[in-house]
């Protein structure tokens, strides 16, 4: 006999509240369980003390008798520090950009990198024009005064 610790459902219609229980995995969803071990309710705010309660003493003895957390319950066990949290699997590339929106976001960003570029130049050409011009102010002056 395999162990879960998982969710099941309970609360009205769009007002979920879920119990952690330990059950046979070859139960269903909301059938029978040995043991509660806590709830967890998604209404309330993350920063609630209600949101999570779970019995850390009898977590502890499941996850040393052998069962294996779902991955919700893992990552609330990860929380309350009773397990290490889980390796987050790499994505897949269906949400990302299809070919073309990527060649689209590849010439945006070049059209960008170039007008930073220009703007780059046409802030340091002035400036060095300015100093060009007061090179040659600077030198007007003295070759009045040799020739005066």
């Amino acid at each position: 006999m395999s162990l879960r610790i998982r969710l099941t459902r309970g609360g009205a219609k769009k007002r979920p509240f879920y119990h952690i229980v330990v059950a046979d995995s070859r139960s269903p969803r909301d059938g029978r369980f040995i043991e509660k071990l806590g709830f967890y309710n998604p209404m309330v705010p993350r920063d609630h003390p209600d949101r999570i309660r779970l019995n850390d003493e009898r977590a502890k003895h499941w996850l040393g008798v052998g069962a294996q957390p779902s991955d919700r319950v893992a990552r609330f066990f990860a929380q309350a520090d009773l397990m290490e949290p889980r390796a987050r699997p790499e994505q897949t590339k269906k949400p990302k950009p299809k070919a073309k929106a990527q060649e689209r976001l590849k010439e945006q960003e070049e059209k960008r990198q170039a007008a930073e570029e220009e703007a780059k130049a046409a802030a340091e050409a002035p400036a060095e024009a300015t100093a060009e011009e007061a090179a040659a102010e600077d030198a007007a002056p003295a070759e009045e005064e040799a020739q005066g």
